[in-house]
């Protein structure tokens, strides 16, 4: 019977020492997981920032280009009108 009892105590020595090691794996998985779970969190949020910071630009640049448009527009106004009186004084020269 020693034998028997021997070999039962090995086996669950083995078998706790399996599960021990299947811990041990699952604790780093879960510690990476967790350290890349951070990481996003981190990308994400910087991402968030950067788009938040573009968004502001982006309407920036929109106001900037409807006032030169408008810019535009009263240029060519302006230049159309003195055409027109240049016109006017070379008809009444001739």
């Amino acid at each position: 019977m020693p034998v028997t009892a021997q070999q039962e105590v090995e086996a669950a020595t083995g078998e706790f020492q399996s599960l021990e090691e299947k811990i041990y794996r699952t604790i780093e998985l879960l510690k990476n997981a967790r350290e890349a779970k951070a990481h996003a969190e981190r990308d994400a949020n910087r991402l968030r920032t950067q788009l938040e910071e573009r968004e502001e630009e982006t309407e920036q640049m929109r106001s900037e280009l409807i006032t030169l448009r408008k810019e535009r527009e009263e240029v060519r106004s302006r230049v159309e009108k003195l055409l027109k009186q240049v016109d006017a004084i070379t008809a009444e020269a001739e």
